[in-house]
C-alpha cells in the first residue's frame, strides 16, 4: 500500500525505489509507462489542444461584444475670434484654438442563421476531440504491446543464459576430466584442444546471450523514459508450464472482441463521421447568411461649456442593424468543397475495411504462431528430457573411456539446442496467448503470476 501511494504521489521516488530494489514487475512497466513515456505525454497535450478547439467553437455560436474609444486633440491656429465650428452635429461657438474630442462605442455581433455551419463545425470540433482520446489510446495501447514483447524477450534471455550457464560448467568439468585423462595417457592432447575450444565456445554464447540481454533493457528503459544509470532489471515471475499448455482461443471470438475494443476502429468510425459533417457543413456554404448588430455611442468634446456626463447622456446614439447575405455565384467553391467531403468519406470507409483486414492478419499472426509454438514446446519437452538422458550416459561412458570427445560434443550439442528450443517454444507460446487475450478484451494483464 505504501509503494502504491508513493507512485501515486512521488513517481520519481517511486522510481527511484524500483531501481534500489533493481526488479521491475510487468505491472510496474506498464504503469510506469502510462505516467511518463514522452509519446503518450505528446499525445495528452494534442488532446488538450483539441478540447481548446472545442470550446472555442462553442464559444463562436454566441455574439460578440465589443468596447472601443478614442481621443484626439486638435489645433487650429488660424481660428478668429466669433468663429463656429461643428462638433458631432452640433454649432459649437469658441474661441479655444485647442479641442478635445472624446468617443465611446459598445457593439455586438451575432450570426443569426448561417445554414448550421457554426452548430455542425461544434460537431465537428468535439469529433475531432474525440479522435485526439481515441488516438492517446491507440499510442497507450501500442506502448503495452512493445513492453509485453520485450519483457517476455528477457524473461526468455534470462533463461537462456542459466541454460548456457549450465552448458559452460558441464563443458569445464569435461575439460577438467580430459586434462586427467591425458596426463594417464587415455587422451590425446588434440582432443584435449576439442574440449578447450568447446569450453570457450560455451563462454561466447553465454557472452552473447547477456549481450542480447542487455540490449533488451535498454530497449525497455526507452519506452519507460528512464535514462538513470543505476541498475536495472526485471522480476522473474514463474511461468509454469500450464501457462503455456492452455488452450488456444478461436480466431473468430478474439477477432469479434477486437472489433469492439481496438482503439484504431473506433478511430476510422470518428473519421468517417467527421467525412460526414464536413459534407453538411459543405453543403451549407449555398444557403443565406442572416447576420445581426447593435451598437451604442457616445462623445465629448472640450470646445463646449457643458460637463462630461451632461455631454456623454446628450450624445448617446444607438442602432441595431439585419443583414442578409445570399451566396449567387463564388467560382465553384461550394462545388469544389461538397465533392472533396464525399471523397474524404470514400476514404474514410476504405480506411476502415484497411484496418479491420491488418487487425484480422495479426489476429491471425498471433493465433498461428500460438499454435505452432504451443505444438513445438510439447515435442521440446520429449526431445529435452531424451536428449539429456542421452547425454548423462554419454558424459558416464566418455569418463570411463568408452565414448570419445566427438560423440560427447554431439550430444551435448543436442542437448543446448534441445533446451533451447524448449525454452524459446515455452516464451513465444506464452508470449502469443497474451497477446491473443490483449487483442480480445483489450487489457494486458502484468500480474502473470495469477494468469
Amino acid at each position: 500500500m505504501r509503494k502504491r501511494l508513493l507512485f501515486l504521489f512521488l513517481p520519481q521516488l517511486f522510481c527511484t525505489s524500483l531501481s534500489e530494489a533493481q526488479t521491475w514487475t510487468l505491472d510496474d512497466c506498464l504503469r510506469y509507462a502510462m505516467e511518463n513515456n514522452i509519446s503518450l505525454g505528446k499525445a495528452g497535450v494534442t488532446r488538450q489542444t483539441a478540447a481548446e478547439t472545442t470550446r472555442q467553437s462553442k464559444a463562436q455560436v454566441l455574439p460578440s461584444l465589443s468596447f472601443s474609444t478614442s481621443h484626439s486633440v486638435a489645433y487650429t491656429p488660424w481660428l478668429l475670434d466669433g468663429t463656429a465650428t461643428v462638433t458631432d452635429g452640433r454649432v459649437e461657438q469658441s474661441v479655444d484654438k485647442v479641442s478635445y474630442n472624446g468617443q465611446y462605442s459598445l457593439s455586438a455581433n451575432w450570426t443569426v442563421w448561417n445554414g448550421n455551419r457554426n452548430y455542425n463545425q461544434v460537431r465537428l470540433n468535439a469529433l475531432a476531440e474525440q479522435q485526439a482520446l481515441i488516438d492517446s489510446i491507440m499510442t497507450a495501447r501500442n506502448i503495452e504491446e512493445q513492453i509485453m514483447q520485450l519483457y517476455v524477450q528477457i524473461l526468455y534471455t534470462k533463461e537462456a543464459i542459466s541454460v548456457n550457464k549450465a552448458t559452460l560448467e558441464a563443458a569445464k568439468l569435461n575439460e577438467q576430466r580430459g586434462s586427467h585423462m591425458v596426463d594417464v595417457g587415455q587422451m590425446s592432447r588434440a582432443d584435449l584442444s576439442l574440449l578447450t575450444a568447446e569450453r570457450a565456445q560455451d563462454e561466447y554464447n553465454v557472452v552473447e546471450a547477456e549481450s542480447q540481454e542487455r540490449n533488451y533493457k535498454r530497449q525497455l528503459k526507452e519506452l519507460l523514459q528512464l535514462t538513470t544509470e543505476e541498475p536495472f532489471d526485471i522480476a522473474m515471475p514463474e511461468y509454469t508450464e500450464a501457462m503455456a499448455l492452455e488452450p488456444v482461443p478461436a480466431l473468430a471470438t478474439v477477432y469479434s472482441g477486437a472489433l469492439e475494443s481496438r482503439p484504431e476502429l473506433k478511430s476510422a468510425m470518428l473519421s468517417l463521421k467527421s467525412a460526414e459533417v464536413q459534407g453538411r457543413i459543405a453543403r451549407a456554404q449555398r444557403m443565406p447568411t442572416l447576420s445581426m448588430t447593435a451598437s451604442v455611442s457616445a462623445g465629448t468634446n472640450s470646445l463646449t461649456d457643458e460637463a462630461w456626463a451632461a455631454q456623454m447622456k446628450a450624445n448617446v446614439r444607438s442602432g441595431a442593424s439585419l443583414s442578409l447575405s445570399v451566396p449567387l455565384f463564388d467560382q465553384r467553391t461550394t462545388r469544389t468543397a461538397v465533392n472533396k467531403a464525399k471523397l474524404q468519406r470514400q476514404d474514410a470507409e476504405l480506411e476502415i475495411r484497411n484496418r479491420q483486414t491488418a487487425l484480422y492478419s495479426t489476429i491471425e499472426n498471433y493465433w498461428i504462431q500460438a499454435g505452432n509454438y504451443q505444438k513445438q514446446y510439447v515435442a521440446a519437452k520429449v526431445s529435452t528430457q531424451s536428449a539429456q538422458d542421452s547425454y548423462d550416459l554419454l558424459s558416464e561412458q566418455f569418463a570411463v573411456g568408452l565414448k570419445n570427445i566427438v560423440e560427447l560434443q554431439d550430444g551435448k550439442t543436442r542437448l543446448l539446442s534441445a533446451r533451447q528450443s524448449e525454452l524459446q517454444s515455452k516464451y513465444m507460446t506464452i508470449l502469443n496467448l497474451r497477446m491473443l487475450a490483449f487483442y480480445r478484451n483489450g487489457v494486458m494483464s502484468g500480474d502473470t503470476a495469477e494468469h
